[in-house]
């Protein structure tokens, strides 16, 4: 599908999200959707913290979007591979996830952004809910 190697957009993140299978939306502190399956999160939208800041003016970063993944492993290739825009925080030291800030998304392509969202949904779904998708995927 060449759609799917066009830059990602914001609402790309929101569509993909939601179509995965069980998954809620609920608000966060701000307002923000917390995107869920089996009331886990796997992606949701961070609101400014002083531990993700830009490193010229010092201003939080006002537009994290935070993504589950399977383990560490995971989480360092993404965020040691300088050709992605992930980062981590020591906010996320030990935790299985990484960040992505909004102004950045159209660096990956839709279909990368889908394998990242679906990649996070896979590592909070149950065992069945996980097998069964990827069942049907195949």
């Amino acid at each position: 599908m060449p759609q799917d190697n066009r830059p990602a957009r914001i609402d790309d993140v929101h569509e993909i999200a939601r179509a995965m299978p069980h998954v809620t939306v609920e608000d966060g502190n701000s307002g923000n959707p917390v995107y869920q399956v089996g009331r886990k999160s796997f992606v949701f939208f961070r609101t400014p913290r002083p531990d993700a800041v830009d490193p010229v003016t010092g201003e939080r970063y006002p537009d994290v979007i935070v993504f589950w993944v399977e383990s560490d492993d995971d989480k360092q290739a993404l965020v040691r591979d300088e050709s992605t825009p992930f980062f981590t925080t020591p906010h996320f030291d030990g935790h299985p996830s990484v960040l992505l800030r909004a102004a950045r998304i159209g660096e990956l392509t839709r279909e990368e952004l889908a394998e990242i969202i679906q990649d996070a949904w896979l590592s909070r779904a149950s065992k069945r809910r996980g097998a069964d998708w990827l069942a049907a995927r195949s």
